[in-house]
C-alpha cells in the first residue's frame, strides 16, 4: 500500500502539487491521469523521493519514506520497480543483460540464479529467444516488455510506470496494459501508472485519481468515471474519441 498525505510542492513560489492525499492498495492498478503540465510527473517523482515535498509525507506500507535518511530510503527503493516512458534500456547491453542489470547491482544471487531469474522475467512478459538481441534490434513493444521484465526482476512491492504506452500502436498498448495488470495481480504489487491514455484507464484502472492544475479533482473507479459530475474531468475524458464512442 502507498499513501500520500497532504503533499504540497512549490517551485519558485508556484504551487505545483496542492495538498494531495490518496491511498493506493496492493494488487491493484492505480492510475494517475491529467493533462500535460497538471503535476502528474512531479507527483510521481515526489512519491519515489526524487523530489522532496514542501509539506506532507509518503508512506510505503505504513513506513514514512519522507522522514527517512539516505540509507533507509535506499533499502525501500530496492522494493521499487520502474518502467520509464521511453523504456530507458541500455543500448549497449543485450536484452538479457538489461534485465540482469538490477540483479547484478542489488541481489546476492549466484550468476546462475541471476540468469534463471532474468529468463523467468522475460518469459513472464512473453519474450522468448531474443535475449541475445540488442534494443535496437527489437520493436518498440518488445522494448517496453523488456523494461517491464527488468522492473520486476527484483520482485518489487511497488511498481511505477510513467506513460508506459507512449509511442505504441493501439494493439501493442493493450498488450502492455494487460501485462501490467497481470503482473500486478499475480505478485500482489502496488502499481501506479501515470498516463493520459483513456484506453488504459478503462482497460485496467482499479482506482483512478484525476489531477488538474496541481490539485486532486476526482478519484474513483473506471466504472464510475463516465458518470462523474466533475466538469474538469469530463472536459479531459470526453476529448478522447474512444471515450465518446464508449459513451454512445
Amino acid at each position: 500500500m502507498i499513501e500520500a498525505v497532504n503533499i504540497v510542492k512549490k517551485f519558485n513560489n508556484k504551487i505545483v502539487i496542492d495538498n494531495i492525499s490518496f491511498t493506493f492498495e496492493s494488487g491493484k492498478t492505480n492510475i494517475i491521469i491529467g493533462r500535460s503540465g497538471s503535476g502528474k510527473t512531479v507527483l510521481i517523482k515526489t512519491l519515489v523521493g526524487l523530489i522532496e515535498p514542501d509539506s506532507g509525507y509518503v508512506l510505503f506500507d505504513s513506513r514514512n519514506f519522507t522522514a527517512m535518511n539516505f540509507n533507509e530510503r535506499k533499502k525501500i527503493r530496492q522494493e521499487f520497480g520502474m518502467v520509464f516512458q521511453g523504456g530507458a534500456l541500455f543500448d549497449s547491453l543485450t536484452v538479457l543483460d538489461n534485465v540482469l542489470f538490477p540483479l547484478n547491482m542489488f541481489s546476492n544471487l549466484t550468476k546462475k540464479e541471476k540468469i534463471e531469474r532474468a529468463r523467468f522475467c522475460l518469459n513472464k512478459v512473453n519474450l522468448f529467444n531474443i535475449e541475445h538481441l540488442y534494443p535496437s534490434e527489437i520493436s518498440g513493444g518488445m522494448r517496453k516488455r523488456v523494461a517491464i521484465a527488468r522492473a520486476i526482476a527484483l520482485n518489487p512491492r511497488y511498481l511505477f510506470c510513467d506513460e508506459p504506452n507512449s509511442g505504441l500502436d493501439p494493439y501493442t498498448a493493450v498488450v502492455i496494459d494487460k501485462l501490467i495488470k497481470e503482473i500486478t495481480e499475480e505478485f500482489n504489487i502496488t502499481t501506479i501508472v501515470n498516463t493520459h491514455d483513456m484506453n488504459s484507464v478503462m482497460g485496467i484502472g482499479d482506482k483512478i485519481i484525476f489531477i488538474h492544475e496541481g490539485k486532486k479533482y476526482w478519484e474513483g473507479t473506471k466504472n464510475e468515471i463516465l458518470n462523474s459530475d466533475c466538469k474538469e474531468l469530463n472536459d479531459f475524458i470526453f476529448s478522447s474519441e474512444v471515450i465518446r464512442l464508449i459513451k454512445k
